[in-house]
């Protein structure tokens, strides 16, 4: 029964939107993102990966959770991205999400940005 809170079975708690920008794909999760909800996101980012765009930004300002399996997703792209080419640049982390990074030391392995202008600044010219 989904109750609305974490662990919940809903795959409604995770909305993934894509734009390219120039040579980068802008990734916008919204919502929950943990055991559950992993797979919501980790398609899109592969399959960006898989169609050439190898420099991922990750618009995390609408995302209000992360779980140890959302960072792995995170970092199973990273690491995708880095193989093709490419990175995963995060962009705008809530507290409650840049707090899971800073514990587990994962945002060293991350380029993080404070705003989506910034991170596009920083993408090569195509």
């Amino acid at each position: 029964m989904d109750r609305g809170m974490v662990g919940s079975t809903s795959r409604g708690r995770l909305q993934v939107e894509v734009r390219h920008h120039g040579s980068s794909a802008v990734v916008t999760p919204a919502g929950e993102l943990d055991h559950h909800t992993a797979e919501v996101l980790r398609e899109p980012l592969e399959g960006c990966v898989d169609q050439g765009r190898s420099r991922l930004v990750v618009d995390c300002s609408r995302l209000e959770f992360c779980d140890s399996t959302g960072l792995n997703v995170l970092l199973g792209a990273r690491l995708k991205a880095e193989a093709a080419g490419g990175g995963v640049h995060l962009v705008g982390m809530l507290p409650v999400v840049a707090r899971v990074f800073e514990i587990t030391g994962a945002e060293a392995v991350f380029t993080v940005h404070d705003t989506l202008d910034e991170a596009l600044a920083d993408s090569p010219a195509d």
